[in-house]
């Protein structure tokens, strides 16, 4: 008998409810029923990683390496053979793998949207003067104060109950949280307000999950049953961007691509980090491959760069 597919995965109630979700996937891929636990359990197994990220909360991400933290001890198992695949966040995910691995597929996209929740106003435009905004991205910091530049954004990091609980106890006003994260969670109830994603782009990938592979490996059956056309051409878009504009955690960069029909739309944005300045670009391709899809991404990306230059490096 076949030993089980070994799924890497971070331990917080999010990681693994995305990868439990990805895991049916894979069982039925292979075969099973997606609804019997006992035959997912008998061809997939997940493999608890805990990364650095999870285990320094006390401080941005830029400040101890960036997001590839959430990552290296994931993709170090994945590269010694230990694990088979691994389920990210596609919006965790930096723009330069490791040599040996790949995105191997990426599945049907949740909603991007960022989702804002506070204690009582339904939108960002809500809030008092100088109110507080809870958030450990720079790139909500950015974009919030450039909408708002009297509030008093203040770092936020943890699991989505750990800044809900924050939120609860009075420690900031509001707080952005990824909507995505929260259907999956069933707390898509909560947010008072989803914002435009054309108007503020989210994360390049925000809301798609990214299955992580050996590159050996990249075109195994299972694997590939797990693309979703429509959702690997706009995230490859996207991330186009993020490779143009060399994004990290040190560089407030916001991406989202949309179809209309076959056509592929892309609105890039990047922001000096206190939000004073803003670069925008919009483009489009028709019926897009992967080629084109990334070279979109990569012409906006680059003009963006051309003009803002170092304003948007922290």
């Amino acid at each position: 008998m076949k030993r089980p597919i070994r799924i890497g995965a971070r331990g917080s109630k999010l990681s693994l409810t995305q990868t439990g979700h990805v895991r049916r996937l894979i069982a039925a891929a292979l075969g099973a029923d997606p609804a019997d636990p006992l035959q997912v359990e008998a061809v997939t197994e997940i493999v608890v990683i805990t990364t650095t990220g999870d285990r320094v909360q006390d401080r941005r991400l830029l400040e101890i390496g960036g997001k590839g933290l959430f990552t290296q001890e994931i993709e170090e198992a994945l590269a010694d053979g230990r694990i088979d695949c691994a389920v990210h966040s596609l919006k965790d995910m930096p723009a330069e793998l490791p040599e040996g691995l790949c995105i191997a597929a990426i599945p049907e996209r949740e909603d991007p949207r960022d989702a804002f929740l506070s204690r009582g106003p339904e939108r960002l435009e809500d809030l008092p003067q100088g109110a507080r905004l809870g958030t450990a991205s720079l790139r909500r910091q950015a974009q919030s104060l450039n909408r708002r530049p009297d509030l008093d954004v203040r770092m936020l990091r943890g699991n989505v109950d750990t800044r809900l609980a924050r939120l609860e106890a009075g420690d900031a006003d509001a707080i952005l949280l990824a909507y995505a994260g929260l259907r999956r969670l069933g707390l898509g109830h909560l947010p008072r307000s989803l914002i435009d994603p054309r108007e503020v782009p989210p994360a390049p990938g925000q809301g798609a999950l990214a299955i992580e592979a050996r590159t050996a490996d990249r075109d195994l059956p299972w694997l590939a049953a797990l693309r979703c056309e429509a959702t690997t051409l706009r995230v490859t878009a996207e991330r186009g961007a993020l490779a143009a504009l060399e994004g990290s955690c040190k560089t407030p960069i916001g991406a989202h691509a949309w179809f209309e029909g076959d056509r592929l739309e892309l609105v890039v944005e990047a922001l000096s980090p206190g939000g004073t300045d803003r670069f925008r670009r919009a483009g489009a391709v028709d019926a897009p491959g992967l080629e084109a899809a990334h070279g979109l991404g990569m012409a906006l990306g680059a003009s963006i760069k051309a003009e803002a230059g170092d304003a948007i490096v922290l």
